[in-house]
């Protein structure tokens, strides 16, 4: 391939960054050739369809971490070492929100400023930040601030993510967010800076017994692999091992475990068609780039119960014939990636992965992933491009995973609460776990409760339980304030009124309300609640996480974000009425022509918002 860069130099620095990522690759010997290029040791082209593309992602964040920006002579730099068109390179970085493309200072702060933290805080958390590092965005300084989409740490109500370039590097996430305890913690040495460690799961407190999928989290030690066996850790793959990957397939299929991302596809049928496709190899990915507003249960999982997401992994990767695993973790989580890192680690050092596991002809290991701020990488084929080295756009279907996934072969994906179901599947058995729940929507949930509620935290509670049962659970609405609304499933989910508190959350129940469970979020919002705002930056965030790919996704969100702003602000074009009727067939457009699921409901929250009169205009 002939490779036209810009010519600019790379600096020692950033070539050293990229080193530390591509050093673990055999260099091409630039003779060999198949007619379509160099060759490198492994006998893969240098081409965009294998090769070492795949190392891209994790050789931008190494040039972000190592200088704090990605210059036009690191991409070029990076481009020549992995064979890829600089304009593709550059078009991979220029995608990912952490990466930047200008010179910025070597500490960046980025605040949650999203509907969760609002609607727990009825103000702008973002507001404190000037007065301490001056204006959003004013790199003059040491530090930079800037606002940032959800965060996970909804039930703190306010968040920060540090991101320090240079050596030592380092990233940290904050909560609950206080400018000036954290420019406190920012005089510290940078090895110094602590993540703030915590989790609120009440039900470990008030009933652990009712704990199921929770049961460890605040209980094993998260770092260490022999606590985690203590607490029953790896029962549940040694069953697999001497029930054979059929009958594993079958306990799930009697289970009628369905997925807990969103889609609720039947788990077993995944597993299946992957474990049938006679192609080679079998890949098996783990969904852990959680980045729905309001959600934050899977990074709770990833943080203190690690070792969990690895078991449940290896037995996907079992029962499905993979030869290889992948975690793709949310890159605004360096605690939950830290932790993962280290359970990989350990589990490897025990034989708990690689080669022989378990001393059984079974072979199996994970590679960990970091993604870089992209929402729409959370969608299973976007995501499948991002490991790829890609752009993280969708891909249409079908063909779907299970025929041609990751590097085009087949490939289960599943997120984080689906894998830690299959534990408890086969701890008690399909037909025991079918028997939790209700008949269509078997097993316990994850819920994540944030906003104006006296107990935010994760809930865990078999399916069927009414909302208003489990707002009960969390101590109900903040007092004295009254209940105006709350939101299911998270900015791509709806909104339901105090007068619907007896919708049974379950697949079927929320389905004939109208509403969906989505990724478990359930956002409380109180009399006080901007609900304008609210709805506002609803529609603000779908505009921003769009990929563009396509254009009923591309330009109905920008369409709809205006529209939202007119009715709320009350300068509508024409009547109220034509404004309301507009907003609806856009909403239509959008959910019949989108490529991908984030336009297929990006109108969702906001046309129930309507729907319910919450914006006043």
């Amino acid at each position: 391939m002939d490779l036209r860069t810009s010519g600019k130099p790379a600096s020692p620095e950033e070539i050293e960054a990229v080193e530390s990522v591509i050093s673990i690759l055999e260099r091409p010997t630039g003779t060999e050739t198949d007619g379509k290029g160099s060759l490198d040791g492994r006998g893969i082209p240098f081409d965009n369809k294998g090769g070492h593309r795949d190392l891209l992602l994790p050789a931008l964040h190494a040039i972000q971490e190592r200088i704090g920006w990605i210059s036009h002579g690191a991409l070029d730099y990076l481009s020549l070492q992995l064979g890829v068109a600089p304009a593709e390179t550059y078009g991979v970085a220029s995608f990912y929100s952490m990466f930047s493309l200008e010179e910025t200072p070597k500490t960046v702060i980025h605040v949650c400023d999203d509907i969760a933290c609002r609607a727990a805080e009825n103000g702008e958390p973002a507001a404190a930040m000037s007065g301490r590092w001056g204006a959003e965005g004013d790199g003059s300084g040491e530090v930079m601030w800037v606002r940032s989409p959800c965060l996970g740490r909804c039930e703190d109500g306010s968040a920060a993510l540090v991101q320090r370039a240079g050596m030592p590097h380092r990233r940290i996430l904050v909560a609950p967010l206080a400018a000036d305890a954290l420019a406190v913690e920012l005089e510290k040495p940078v090895h110094d800076w602590a993540n703030t460690e915590s989790f609120r799961v009440p039900q470990r407190e008030s009933d652990p017994s009712s704990l199921r999928l929770l049961k460890r989290v605040g209980v094993a030690d998260p770092t260490s692999v022999d606590s985690y066996r203590s607490h029953g850790g790896y029962r549940a793959l040694r069953r697999a091992l001497e029930i054979g990957p059929d009958n594993v397939i079958r306990e799930i299929k009697d289970s009628k475990l369905m997925g807990r991302g969103g889609a609720a596809f039947p788990t077993a049928i995944k597993w299946e068609s992957v474990a049938r496709n006679t192609a080679r190899p079998h890949y098996f990915v783990c969904n852990a780039d959680e980045s729905e507003p309001g959600t934050f249960k899977d990074r709770v999982i990833m943080e203190q119960d690690p070792f969990a997401i690895v078991e449940g992994l290896t037995i996907a990767g079992y029962a499905t014939g993979c030869e290889k695993g992948y975690i793709y973790v949310r890159g605004e989580y360096p605690l939950a990636e830290e932790r993962l890192d280290h359970a990989i680690h350990e589990a490897r050092s025990k034989g708990l992965l690689g080669n022989r596991i378990f001393d059984r002809d079974f072979d199996f290991d994970i590679e960990l992933r970091r993604g870089a701020g992209a929402y729409i990488a959370g969608e299973e084929t976007a995501l499948f491009n991002s490991i790829e080295g890609k752009r993280a756009e969708p891909r249409n279907k079908p063909p779907f995973p299970a025929q041609a996934g990751l590097f085009q072969k087949p490939t289960g994906v599943n997120n984080v609460e689906t894998l830690i179901n299959v534990l408890e599947i086969l701890e008690i058995g399909g037909l025991a776990f079918s028997n939790i729940g209700t008949p269509d929507s078997t097993g316990t949930r994850l819920f994540c409760l944030s906003g104006s509620v006296s107990e935010p935290g994760l809930y865990e509670a078999p399916f069927g339980i009414r909302l208003g049962e489990l707002l009960d659970m969390a101590g109900g609405v903040s007092s004295p304030k009254s209940l105006k609304t709350v939101l299911l499933g998270g900015a791509a989910g709806s909104f339901v009124g105090p007068d619907q508190l007896d919708i049974a959350l379950s697949f079927e129940g929320v389905r004939t309300a109208g509403a969906t469970l989505g990724s478990g979020v359930v956002m409380v919002f109180d009399q006080d609640a901007d609900l304008d705002q609210a709805i506002l930056r609803i529609a603000q965030f779908f505009r921003e996480e769009s990929c563009g790919q396509c254009v009923p996704c591309r330009v109905g969100t920008a369409r709809q974000e205006e529209l939202v702003l007119r009715l709320s602000n009350n300068t509508v074009i024409g009547s109220r009425s034509d404004e309301i009727a507009l907003l609806g067939n856009l909403a239509t457009v959008m959910r019949e022509s989108s490529i991908c699921g984030l336009g297929q409901t990006a109108a969702n929250a906001i046309e129930s918002a309507f729907k319910l009169g919450l914006v006043r205009g």
